[in-house]
């Protein structure tokens, strides 16, 4: 077992996360952007963060968006990931330089096949300067569950069809795999509220949970103090 990362907590994690990305497309090898995508509330609140910043801190026409993961329903659903992108950031922030969402219109092990096309153009070319995650309370990142496809990360599958083990999380899933994942230059975790004490208590102790799998070039962990944990909070 290794040690888990060292974590500090975030007094705004939306507005860490908004630094990060701008961060990271000042320093961006190349003239494209490119940025993996997440869902849920906290997502939210970062992605209409990040819409909301003045100026010209981003260049949105040189900005190239896909997602790491989506529930398996029609995209104007109201859990569809996608759906969530482009209200909380595409909506407000105007034409982009292009978004490709994961499909779902037809049968998942197809669907799940032609994004792995897609994430392989971009491994291949310019590859992934930002990837978003999430942790879950059972310390999944994506749509990767423990005891689920893609998790291993020696799979040679990109992008997989999968879904909770547990039940706990519904809709079948999409999701890129770990070495997808771990090929990004930056992958940033945004982890915010008291339901993912555990999952945090697992990570710093090194538990071997999907999300401490991440190994990108550079991981960030953005955790506020209510994740953390009373034991965790310094003044």
């Amino acid at each position: 077992m290794r040690d888990g990362p060292e974590l500090r907590p975030v007094g705004d994690v939306p507005d860490a996360f908004t630094s990060v990305v701008i961060d990271a497309f000042e320093h961006r090898p190349g003239d494209r952007f490119v940025i993996f995508l997440s869902g849920g509330p906290t997502a939210r609140a970062c992605y209409e963060r990040l819409a909301g910043v003045e100026g010209d801190a981003v260049d949105w026409s040189k900005v190239d968006i896909y997602m790491g993961d989506e529930r398996f329903v029609t995209a104007d659903d109201p859990d569809a990931n996608q759906r969530l992108v482009r209200e909380a950031l595409l909506e407000r922030v105007g034409p982009v330089g292009s978004f490709t969402p994961i499909p779902t219109d037809g049968d998942p092990a197809d669907c799940a096949a032609r994004y792995a096309l897609v994430v392989s153009a971009v491994l291949e070319g310019p590859g992934v300067d930002v990837v978003h995650l999430g942790m879950g309370p059972d310390g999944h990142t994506a749509s990767l569950f423990p005891g689920s496809p893609g998790v291993d990360p020696g799979t040679r599958d990109l992008v997989v069809a999968t879904e909770d083990p547990s039940g706990t999380n519904p809709h079948r899933r999409l999701s890129v795999t770990l070495p997808v994942i771990n090929r990004s230059r930056m992958a940033v975790f945004t982890v915010v509220g008291t339901s993912k004490r555990g999952a945090i208590s697992l990570l710093r102790s090194g538990a071997d949970i999907p999300a401490a799998r991440v190994r990108a070039k550079d991981v960030r962990w953005l955790v506020d103090a209510a994740a953390l944990g009373p034991a965790e909070v310094v003044s």
